[in-house]
């Protein structure tokens, strides 16, 4: 039986991956042995004393590795020859944590930029709403206006250590392995960047109302947790309708 050490329950940067390295411990000792299937998000979530994103992001993790299979309607599967290495490769920093520190950051940004942006910035950021729309319809969906309209809002505050930060946390979102998983699976569920949100950001820039520019940000970006996590559940919700449609199937012919 797995056990979380103290390092695991109290460290918060990473935890996703700690738990993927007990998860692959347990597999290479036999606990979960090929092509068995591993318990429900629900139970791990208390078994390892975590949330149910940081497991998802275990399993991803995990994935990555060569460790287990997510099949869609059916659950995730030990794979019949996975690798025997200690420990799950460095998977940097999961999409949870970013967005947690985008909103502290960019919600303060947006709240200063009110202050100091100037009408061509309000442009920029019109012009990148615009190509946002377009994005949205097109394909591949590359997000790159969606960016840009967040990195303009971090200019506006003509603060270079602020700027600083937010490009680092996209150069996070758009390199770290486990990051671009786990939102490749938010565009196959078809969840997009939400225009009618970002235009709420924009109309407060312009009126220049600093505390609505920060609560429309940190909305937004709480709301895109939400995308998250509903993104990553759809797995564990198409199991249950197939299983009820199973049950249903069978009970009909009795």
């Amino acid at each position: 039986m797995i056990i979380m050490n103290d390092s695991v329950q109290t460290t918060r940067s990473r935890l996703y991956q700690k738990v993927a390295e007990l998860l692959a411990t347990a597999i290479r000792d036999g606990e979960y042995p090929p092509a068995s299937r591993l318990p429900a998000e629900r139970k791990l979530a208390e078994r390892f004393d975590v949330s149910r994103p940081t497991i998802r992001e275990a399993i991803i993790a995990l994935e990555i590795a060569g460790y287990v299979e997510v099949r869609g309607g059916s659950g995730v599967y030990v794979c019949s020859e996975g690798p025997k290495q200690a420990a799950t490769p460095d998977l940097d920093i999961g999409p949870f944590d970013i967005l947690e520190a985008r909103i502290l950051f960019e919600g303060e940004a947006a709240e200063l930029a009110a202050k100091l942006i100037t009408d061509e910035e309000l442009q920029e950021l019109r012009d990148a709403l615009d190509a946002m729309v377009a994005e949205n319809q097109g394909e591949p969906r590359f997000e790159k206006a969606d960016q840009n309209f967040h990195m303009i809002i971090a200019r506006a505050t003509k603060n270079e250590a602020i700027v600083s930060v937010c490009e680092h946390l996209w150069h996070l979102r758009n390199s770290s392995p486990i990051s671009a998983r786990i939102l490749e699976k938010v565009r196959q569920a078809g969840s997009l960047p939400r225009i009618e949100e970002h235009r709420e950001i924009l109309d407060a820039l312009e009126r220049r109302d600093s505390p609505d520019a920060r609560t429309a940000m940190r909305e937004h970006l709480t709301r895109v947790i939400q995308q998250l996590l509903d993104a990553t559940e759809a797995t564990a919700v198409e199991e249950a309708r197939r299983s009820v449609e199973r049950n249903r199937s069978r009970f009909s012919m009795i």
